[in-house]
This record gives C-alpha cells, sequence and structure tokens, in this order.
C-alpha cells in the first residue's frame, strides 16, 4: 500500500469511527444497524429498515444529520399520500397580470429521508420515491431536477401489520443498497433506553463531519483494491443463488424461485470495501464479503412456497450458500 493510500484508510476509519462513536452517544444499542446505515451513505445507497415501532429509527436519521451537518426530512407514508406530497408542486404566485408558476420543493430535497411505512404508499407514490432513489433527481412539471448530495434514503416497514400496505415491488427492493433487521435492544440497553429518556439530562451529538467528508470518502471507496481470488470468491456467492447454474448450492434449487440480480454483486463488492477500510486496510477480504452477504442479500432472493411452509428464511439460505461456497473452494470434486 502507498503512503497516500495508508493515510486515506486511516483518515477514513478515524473519521467515521469518530462518526459512529457520536452516534452511540444517542442511539443505545443497534450497533449494527447504526455501521449498516453509514455504509449505506458512504457506499451512495439506501437502506431499508425492517423492524417494529419504537426502536429508534427516526432518532438515528436525525442524529447522523445532525452529526454529519446535513438536512434531514422525515416522510410519513400514508395510503392517500400523492406523488406530489413527495417531490412537490408548482403553484401559481406572483401579483396580478404578471402571475407565474413557482415550484415549492416537497421533503424529498433533503440529503437524509426517513421515508417511514413506505410499504403504506400506493404504487403510484412508491414510483415517485423510486425515481429519487435511483435516478437522484425529481421529474416535476416536465423539469428535472437534481436531488443535493449526498443523498440516503432510509425507508422503513413494519414486519407484523400488513393490512393497508402496498408490498414494494422486486425492482424497488434491488434499488435498496441493504435491508436491515432492526432488533429489540437487550435488557441492559433498555434500562440505558428507559433512563436516559425519563430524566432530566439527555444526550446530545455533535458534528464531527460534513457532507464533504461523505463525498471524500466514496471516492475512496471507489479506489480500494479487490484481488482477483477474492472477487471470485464473491461472484461464486451470487452464482450459488440462480438455481439453474452447475455450482448452485443444493438449498436453492430446494428453496429459492429467484436469485440475486447483478446489482446484488455490486453491493456485495461495495461494501466489503467499506469494511475493509472501517477496519483500517486498503484491500477486501473474504471475511468482509461474508460480513456483507445478509444485507445484500436478504431482500434480493425470492424464496418459494416450500421454504414458506418449511419456516425457512433467507438469512438461513445465505447461510447455506456460503458455506457450499467454502466447501467448493476445498473440495471443489465433492461439490
Amino acid at each position: 500500500m502507498s503512503s497516500e493510500g495508508q493515510q486515506s484508510a486511516e483518515w477514513f476509519r478515524a473519521t467515521w469511527g469518530a462518526v459512529r462513536s457520536e452516534i452511540q452517544k444517542v442511539v443505545v444499542g443497534q450497533d449494527e444497524v447504526v455501521e449498516g446505515v453509514l455504509v449505506c451513505l458512504v457506499a451512495n445507497g439506501h437502506a431499508l429498515l425492517e423492524g417494529m415501532p419504537g426502536l429508534g429509527k427516526t432518532l438515528l436519521v436525525r442524529t447522523l444529520g445532525d452529526v454529519l451537518d446535513l438536512g434531514f426530512s422525515r416522510i410519513q407514508f400514508t395510503p392517500d399520500m400523492m406523488p406530489a406530497d413527495v417531490t412537490g408542486t408548482s403553484i401559481l404566485s406572483g401579483s396580478e397580470g404578471a402571475r407565474t408558476f413557482e415550484f415549492r420543493p416537497g421533503p424529498i430535497f433533503a440529503n437524509l429521508i426517513l421515508a417511514d411505512e413506505i410499504n403504506r404508499a400506493t404504487p403510484k407514490t412508491q414510483s415517485a420515491m423510486l425515481e429519487a432513489m435511483q435516478e437522484r433527481q425529481v421529474t416535476a412539471a416536465g423539469e428535472r431536477r437534481p436531488l443535493p448530495e449526498p443523498f440516503l434514503v432510509m425507508a422503513t416497514q413494519n414486519p407484523i401489520e400488513q393490512e393497508g400496505t402496498y408490498p414494494l415491488p422486486e425492482a424497488q427492493l434491488d434499488r435498496f443498497f441493504y435491508k436491515i433487521l432492526v432488533p429489540y435492544p437487550k435488557r441492559h440497553e433498555l434500562a440505558q433506553i428507559v433512563q436516559s429518556t425519563t430524566g432530566t439530562t439527555h444526550a446530545v451529538a455533535t458534528s464531527v463531519a460534513t457532507g464533504a467528508d461523505v463525498l471524500k470518502a466514496r471516492e475512496i471507496v471507489r479506489g480500494i483494491e479487490i484481488a482477483q481470488d477474492v472477487l471470485n470468491y464473491a461472484l461464486s456467492i451470487i452464482v450459488a443463488t440462480h438455481a439453474g447454474e452447475p455450482t448452485t448450492a443444493p438449498i436453492t434449487k430446494r428453496y429459492v424461485r429467484y436469485g440475486s440480480s447483478p446489482r446484488g454483486a455490486q453491493t456485495l463488492v461495495t461494501a466489503a470495501k467499506v469494511y475493509a477500510l472501517l477496519d483500517g486496510r486498503f484491500h477486501v477480504s473474504r471475511d468482509d464479503l461474508k460480513k456483507a452477504a445478509k444485507p445484500t442479500l436478504r431482500h434480493r432472493l425470492l424464496l418459494n412456497f416450500e421454504a414458506e411452509a418449511d419456516a425457512i428464511s433467507t438469512d438461513h439460505v445465505i447461510d447455506e450458500v456460503i458455506a457450499h461456497v467454502d466447501a467448493a473452494d476445498r473440495d471443489p470434486v465433492k461439490v
């Protein structure tokens, strides 16, 4: 590694370690969730969080905005919400005789967006979010308007209550960089949450980085090297989720209807680069890929009815796929 590369890796680890520590002053527990959201932000992706209400998702995004001095916006999705409620609309303004249409930006025009209960919005409204997420722009009144950078959508959905919801189509799910499961806090974490929120003192996060640091970090991530054998390992994991391939994992043949898209391979490699930098390295390891596998693939694998009947989760399938790829590496003849 060159001295410049070493300095970049050290800056990255120090900066994002400080960001994570500052967030953890306010957000108790949820360390994996915090890390996952930071990975999405640095990798220029979006996060889909699945968990019960009241687990700190709004607090996390607001705190992230405070720590990075970025604009924050919260959109509460409901079935009657229209696309203009998200993107903005044009209104007639000016004095009589000289009136013009003026565009009023919607809540999507911010750096950090919390799309709360996104699956409660109709497909028409979800499509407006899709353009913003993928194209980083909004088309309104026939004009394209770019969104601010950096831009991160953190969408949430309730895994239990499905009445009155519109499940996200696979094409939109695939555009989320990560799907992160938000667990209940442990007992000692719950005690700390209750004490900090019902007492007279409140933890406050301070700004330790800026949006410019996010953009700089993204450039560093793209410069990370990945050895050919490590890249082949990543591709083997993706291909092992495809039912029609010779190297398909046995569990894939039994339970998976559709495997990961090429975007899953891109996400897996990019996320692994971020994990390498967070560990102070300028190269990707297989362990980095394994760490990124579940949040990368759990929303990109479509299981069949037999998997549902046997209570097989996508996380279990991913574990078995990785075990199959590892076994093939050790003894390619038997596999």
